[in-house]
């Protein structure tokens, strides 16, 4: 054979074997994008489904039934992400070291539980950016003087949940060389442990700034002695890689961060933690027991009749009276509601401190003012309401007229915290229809009642 055709023949060679090679790289590359098709990102499937799968837990700061209404800090927070995308929400409930599972096995599409952002997590979650600060927080009874500081803890038993960042910050401070023992549970809640200290069955556990605070309302006898660690931020989880989902997270917050929704929705659950009467509570809590049974009936049946939460109006009537028919004040109020004579006359009462007569009138006065306020939307409606049965309605028009000048919303509590305040000033007051006003004092009035109103609350689901 000749140099010519043995060289023909190589390229023939060569060419079948080029043309092999990319016939194997189309077919391969043609299921690459068959596959990277069929594996859809998370967002792309949630909107696909028109639905968003929540994983989170069962608790009082996360998600609970109320009412037959599902509510939770983070719930709400979720279902708003839901309204974002245009989905609709389904929440999923699994045990504490079951979160991470479920999300890696698909049954979730992101974990939203209050979840501390650490080192340790970051590794197998992406995770959003922070949506709230907390710091770990030692809890003991009110009686405990001698745990005062980290070193205190040597010696000593500290009971916390199996998987938490507590856990991980105590298996720390152990190799650290505080001597202190853990005592781990598989699934308790926070909340419950923080009962156990509160009724010393047990010396110590650590909370977050949030949960420890919220709950010192319900169980007054603990103390949140010291933190633990350096202040860190919650955030919600994802698989790793799911960039899309990851960024359109971040969004929503920065979304609600700005627009005020996420602040509504923390004043909701954390209004006020920071306010602690411990001699008030304890009294309030006593209360409970000793004298709201007494009357409980008759303000539910009226609370039904006027469309009100009944556990609203027994927490408004503690804040005026203590549960004490025969209560009157340095300016004339009379019985649980705290009647003015002009108001039993209007509304046709003749004993202020019968306590039929003078829940009855309340609520309906309450309803008075609660209709009045229609432009409002609740809860800012019934917070405004509240505030003027308190000081009255002509107090609250003139807080109302001065947010308007000031380009601020009138039919909004948050600005008329704000605005009553100023009616404490001739430069405000004297271009008032009503006059002067001690305006903080309905804010304060609010808050209380808020405070009660939620230990209720909680009666009701733990």
């Amino acid at each position: 054979m000749n140099k010519k055709k043995t060289g023909m023949l190589t390229i023939q060679r060569n060419s079948a074997w080029i043309s092999l090679v990319l016939v194997f790289l189309f077919i391969s590359t043609g299921l690459l994008f068959s596959y990277s098709c069929g594996k859809k990102d998370a967002l792309t499937r949630i909107k696909k489904s028109g639905i968003l799968r929540v994983i989170t837990r069962n608790n009082a700061h996360c998600y609970y039934i109320y009412r037959d209404q599902p509510m939770g800090f983070e719930y709400d927070l979720a279902r708003e992400f839901s309204r974002y995308l245009g989905v609709k929400l389904r929440i999923i409930t699994p045990k504490w070291g079951e979160l991470k599972q479920l999300l890696y096995q698909g049954k979730g599409d992101l974990i939203a539980a209050s979840m501390t952002i650490t080192e340790s997590r970051k590794r197998d979650l992406g995770f959003s950016i922070p949506y709230m600060q907390v710091q770990q927080m030692v809890i003991v009874h009110r009686n405990n003087y001698k745990i005062k500081g980290i070193k205190d803890l040597s010696g000593k038993v500290v009971h916390v949940r199996k998987g938490t960042s507590y856990e991980e910050r105590l298996r720390e401070l152990q190799s650290e060389g505080i001597n202190l023992t853990l005592k781990l549970y598989d699934d308790i809640p926070t909340e419950e442990l923080i009962r156990m200290v509160a009724q010393k069955e047990i010396e110590i556990t650590v909370a977050d700034s949030n949960i420890a605070m919220l709950n010192r309302r319900y169980y007054p006898d603990v103390k949140i002695a010291f933190p633990i660690e350096e202040p860190q931020h919650l955030g919600w989880a994802v698989k790793k890689g799911e960039k899309a989902l990851l960024n359109k997270i971040n969004a929503f917050f920065r979304k609600i961060k700005k627009d005020g929704t996420y602040s509504n929705i923390y004043h909701k659950y954390y209004a006020n933690v920071d306010i602690f009467d411990y001699m008030d509570l304890k009294k309030y809590h006593r209360r409970l027991k000793t004298r709201l049974p007494k009357y409980k009936k008759i303000i539910q049946e009226t609370a039904q009749k006027y469309e009100f939460d009944w556990r609203l109006i027994a927490a408004m009537i503690y804040q005026e009276s203590h549960f004490d028919p025969e209560a009157e004040s340095f300016t004339g109020v009379k019985g649980l509601m705290q009647i003015t004579s002009r108001t039993a006359q209007d509304l046709g009462i003749n004993d202020r401190t019968d306590p039929k007569q003078s829940i009855m009138a309340g609520v309906r006065y309450l309803r008075k003012l609660y209709d009045y306020f229609d432009e409002a939307q609740n809860p800012d409606r019934l917070l405004i309401a509240l505030a003027s049965y308190n000081v009255g309605k002509g107090h609250i028009i003139d807080a109302q007229r001065i947010a308007k000048e000031k380009g601020m919303n009138p039919n909004s509590w948050s600005a008329l915290k704000e605005t009553l305040p100023l009616l404490r000033y001739r430069a405000y007051y004297k271009k008032s229809k009503y006059g002067y006003c001690r305006g903080t004092e309905p804010i304060r009035y609010v808050d209380r009642i808020l405070i009660y109103y939620d230990i209720l609350k909680r009666e009701a689901i733990s």
